[in-house]
């Protein structure tokens, strides 16, 4: 897998996992241009999740059966049809519509993904996970900055425009750059599906499932509900500043590209249960935002920097674990991430209204907790291979 193959595979990932978060900065002229309500906007952003959930289940297991490098291939055209329908929509319901197929295509990320542990030597999976995975954190941070940038300069349709443009570009060179991949195709969708859910009962599956809930919680408990405090006393911050913050998560995220390389030392355990302790600690500098903004920027590096390592180092034991499952297993425990991301991210605003920005940092802290709990729990068990995966995962 060379240098060329993971960058473009990184790239796959960015703009796959943009197109799901690219409404957070325009809820506001979304919704006026096509007649939503402020109660309201918010399913501009939850379709393309929802899309995206049922996509985890549904689409990405079919990577354990066909040609990956065409699969991605398709996805990615369908991302594009999605987001070009989006950009043009003179209704609402025609860009709920758009938003949905784009996130239920989104899934692409996972399905690149296992694409990249698939063909990767054993002795470097860790690595190339990390740089793959880099640009999920580049896509949903980078989103952020960008997609406001874009809506000041050209309006909101721009962003969901160039972001087609964008897919439809990578789907045709994804077909001409990857190597393709042989399936026997001897298993039915039914057998992948079952499969996926025996994974849901194999210890190692899901002490790591449990390990992304509550780090993706956290995630979310920041990221969902830092904007409230900063636009409030005594910072008074606009939209476009808020924005830029995502650039301290990004180069925090981006430092902990290197972390699958210690997975391939065999020492993915104990990079979680670090990552895990400065995920922890990160808040007791976040819980400072209320009077010092460098304290807050020092937070945010040090949480991505932390979600960012635990991720990689979890999709390392995993696809190691289930070599033969890459795509059903990534697919699973995304499913964790999904339903962790979106509890902070409702949970928080709650959390803030009725106690401020300390019921947000004490909401992240405990997830962090637990999440290093259930790591010093199942520790030993999530660093090998689980005995009889085959048959208890359901091969059928």
């Amino acid at each position: 897998m060379g240098r060329g193959t993971r960058l473009l595979l990184a790239v796959v990932c960015g703009v796959a996992v943009a197109s799901v978060y690219a409404g957070q900065p325009v809820l506001g002229p979304m919704g006026h241009d096509l007649g939503v309500g402020r109660d309201a906007v918010g399913w501009f952003v939850a379709v393309g999740q929802l899309g995206y959930l049922v996509g985890l289940v549904l689409l990405v297991p079919l990577g354990d059966m066909l040609d990956r490098r065409r699969l991605i291939a398709a996805h990615l055209g369908l991302v594009a049809v999605g987001l070009g329908v989006t950009a043009v929509a003179p209704v609402a319901w025609l860009a709920f519509g758009g938003l949905a197929v784009a996130g239920l295509f989104a899934v692409v990320v996972q399905t690149a993904v296992a694409y990249a542990a698939s063909i990767s030597p054993p002795e470097e999976r860790g690595r190339n996970l990390g740089v793959v995975t880099s640009g999920v954190v580049v896509g949903i941070l980078g989103a952020r900055v960008v997609t406001g940038g874009l809506a000041d300069l050209w309006g909101w349709r721009s962003s969901y425009l160039a972001l087609a443009v964008l897919a439809a570009g990578l789907c045709v060179l994804s077909l001409v750059a990857l190597p393709a991949e042989v399936r026997a195709g001897a298993e039915r969708y039914g057998q992948v599906i079952r499969s996926l859910g025996g994974l849901f009962v194999q210890p190692t599956f899901l002490s790591r499932g449990l390990i992304a809930f509550f780090l993706f919680a956290s995630f979310g408990t920041l990221w969902s509900g830092m904007a409230l405090p900063l636009a409030g006393e005594p910072w008074h911050l606009s939209e476009a500043q808020v924005g830029l913050f995502g650039i301290a998560g990004l180069a925090g995220a981006l430092g902990a590209a290197r972390s699958g390389r210690w997975g391939d030392a065999g020492h993915a355990s104990r990079v979680t249960g670090v990552a895990l302790a400065l995920l922890l600690g990160s808040w007791l500098a976040i819980g400072q935002l209320g009077w010092s903004l460098l304290l807050l920027i020092l937070g945010v590096v040090v949480l991505d920097f932390a979600v960012q390592a635990v991720h990689v180092s979890n999709q390392h034991v995993l696809t190691t674990a289930y070599a033969d499952r890459t795509s059903s297993t990534i697919g699973g425990y995304m499913v964790f991430y999904s339903l962790g991301s979106a509890f902070g991210a409702t949970a928080t605003t709650a959390l803030f209204d009725a106690a401020g920005w300390t019921g947000p940092t004490v909401l992240g802290a405990a997830l962090a907790l637990c999440a290093l709990v259930t790591w010093a729990l199942t520790g030993r068990t999530t660093s090998r291979r689980p005995r009889h995966v085959d048959s208890a995962v359901g091969m059928g």
